[in-house]
C-alpha cells in the first residue's frame, strides 16, 4: 500500500507530516515514489486564508483526477474549520480534523480494512526517507495558542497551547542526528510559550539542553513573537550555542500602527516591536530578520497603512510575508465593520511588498565578501541556505570540482535573480 502526502502551510504542519509519514511506514506502508501511482492521498491542510482554503480544494480535486483509485483524505486545520463543507465535496473520501490527527492512520486504516494501528503520538522513532530534502527535519516542540488575536483561527484549529517533553524532543533529535541530518528546525505554534505547561523549564531551557544533549550541527527557530524575546535566550547564539545556532529570526510585525496592533489584540506596540528587532540586531549583527505583515486589516485607513511603511523602513528587516487580510468566520475581526476594500488592499500590499524587496536586495548586497556555513538542498550545489537564512548556489566551476558534504562554508559574492552566487572555499562534514 503507496501513499503520498502533501503538505500546505507552515513548518508545523511539516512536522505533523513527517510524523504521520512514520506512523504509515512503521505500520506497513510503502512512501510512493515520483513515478508511483498512490493507493492513499493526504492532504495536510492550512486555513489561516481564504486562499488558504482555495489552494486546499484545488490539491484534493487534483489528486482525484490524478489518481482515481486512490482514498483521498483531507486532513489539517482546514477540515477543523470546514468539516461539512469537504465531507460534501465529491473527490474527498475521508475528512480528518486536527482533534482527530493522533488517530488519523487508524482511521484510514480502518476505512481500508486495515488492522487498528498505534496512537500516534506514541511514535517517537523517524525514518530517514521522510526527512524533508534529507537535510533538515522540522521537530514539533509545542502545538496550540492560548492568545486571541483578533483576525486568527489558528487557537480554533490548534487547541490551547501544550508543550512536548523535552526528553521526547531530544531523543527525536538524536534520531535524525544518528542517520546524518545537519539541521533540526524547532516548530510549534508559538514557540515561546514552550515550557509553561511543565515543570521548571522554557525555550531557553529546551535549547541549552538540546545543544548539551545532542551533537546537532544547526539548530534553527522557526517563529517567535515579539513579547517572547529575552536577554537570556538571545545570548545563547554568542555562547553555548554559538555556530551552530541559526542566525535568523522570523518575528511577526502584522501592523506598524499602535492602532491596529490594539484592534488585532497584539501585545505589542510598533516602538517595542522595532526595539526588540533592534535588540536582536545588536546582539547578533549578522542575523537575518524576518516578518509577517498583513495589509487591509479592517479599519486600516491611508494613516495606518502610512504608519506600517515608516516602521518597516525603520527596522533592518531581509524579507516579509505581506498578506491582504482575509475574514475568517470564527474570529473576532469577522463581525468587524469598516472593512477594507479588496482593491486598495492590493495596492497597499504591493506598496509594501516594493519596500520589503528594496531590503531584500540591500541585506543580501550587505553580506558580499562574508563568509557563511551553507546546507545545501539536494546533492549538488545548485541551492542551499545560510544559517541566516540567505538562498544561495555555487558557482559553475564548484559543482563538479570537489568533493560534495551537505553542508560547507561558502564566501557570497553577487546576486543573480535573488540568488546570491557564491564560492567555496571550505568543506566541513
Amino acid at each position: 500500500m503507496k501513499f503520498l502526502i502533501e503538505t500546505h502551510g507552515c513548518k508545523l504542519n511539516t512536522a505533523d507530516s513527517q510524523a504521520i509519514s512514520n506512523q504509515l511506514i512503521n505500520n506497513g506502508y510503502q512512501l510512493s515514489k515520483s513515478s508511483d501511482t498512490p493507493d492513499l492521498f493526504i492532504l495536510n491542510s492550512c486555513t489561516v486564508t481564504h486562499v488558504a482554503d482555495k489552494k486546499a480544494r484545488q490539491a484534493l480535486n487534483r489528486a482525484r483526477r490524478q489518481f482515481p483509485k486512490a482514498l483521498v483524505v483531507a486532513a489539517g486545520c482546514y477540515p477543523e474549520k470546514s468539516y461539512e463543507d469537504l465531507d460534501q465535496m465529491s473527490s474527498v473520501d475521508l475528512v480528518v480534523p486536527n482533534t482527530k490527527k493522533n488517530e488519523l492512520v487508524s482511521i484510514i486504516s480502518s476505512a481500508l480494512g486495515h488492522e487498528e494501528v498505534n496512537n500516534i503520538e506514541k511514535c517517537i522513532n523517524f525514518n530517514q526517507d521522510v526527512l524533508l530534502g534529507r537535510t533538515r527535519a522540522s521537530i514539533k516542540i509545542q502545538e496550540g495558542c492560548d492568545q486571541v488575536c483578533a483576525y486568527c483561527i489558528v487557537p480554533k484549529v490548534r487547541g490551547r497551547e501544550r508543550s512536548i517533553s523535552k526528553e521526547k524532543i531530544i531523543n527525536n533529535i538524536n534520531f535524525f542526528v544518528d542517520k546524518g541530518c545537519p539541521e533540526i528546525i524547532l516548530t510549534g505554534t508559538q514557540l515561546g510559550s514552550y515550557g509553561f505547561d511543565l515543570e521548571n523549564t522554557s525555550l531557553t531551557d529546551l535549547i541549552k539542553s538540546i545543544l548539551n544533549y545532542t551533537d546537532v550541527k544547526r539548530l534553527r527557530i522557526s517563529s517567535i513573537q515579539p513579547s517572547e524575546f529575552s536577554e537570556e535566550l538571545l545570548s545563547l547564539w554568542n555562547n553555548e550555542g554559538k555556530g551552530r545556532l541559526c542566525q535568523h529570526f522570523h518575528i511577526p510585525l502584522q501592523s506598524g500602527s499602535n492602532k491596529i496592533l490594539k484592534a488585532m489584540r497584539r501585545t505589542y506596540t510598533k516602538n517595542e516591536f522595532i526595539q526588540r528587532c533592534e535588540m536582536v540586531k545588536m546582539q547578533v549583527p549578522d542575523s537575518s530578520i524576518t516578518t509577517d505583515i498583513i495589509c487591509g486589516f479592517p479599519g486600516e485607513d491611508d494613516y495606518s497603512h502610512k504608519e506600517t511603511k515608516e516602521t518597516i523602513e525603520k527596522i533592518v528587516l531581509s524579507d516579509a510575508h505581506v498578506f491582504s487580510y482575509s475574514m475568517r468566520e470564527g474570529t473576532s475581526a469577522f463581525f468587524l465593520k469598516n472593512q477594507v476594500d479588496p482593491k486598495i488592499k492590493s495596492k497597499r500590499s504591493a506598496e509594501l511588498r516594493d519596500i520589503i524587496q528594496k531590503k531584500f536586495i540591500k541585506f543580501r548586497k550587505s553580506s558580499f565578501g562574508k563568509t557563511k556555513s551553507v546546507l545545501w538542498e539536494g546533492k549538488n550545489r545548485n541551492s542551499g541556505l545560510t544559517d541566516n537564512y540567505i538562498r544561495v548556489k555555487a558557482k559553475k566551476e564548484y559543482n563538479n570540482k570537489y568533493p560534495f558534504f551537505p553542508l560547507e562554508e561558502i564566501v557570497l559574492e553577487k546576486l543573480e535573480n535573488n540568488v546570491v552566487l557564491s564560492s567555496l572555499i571550505k568543506k566541513s562534514r
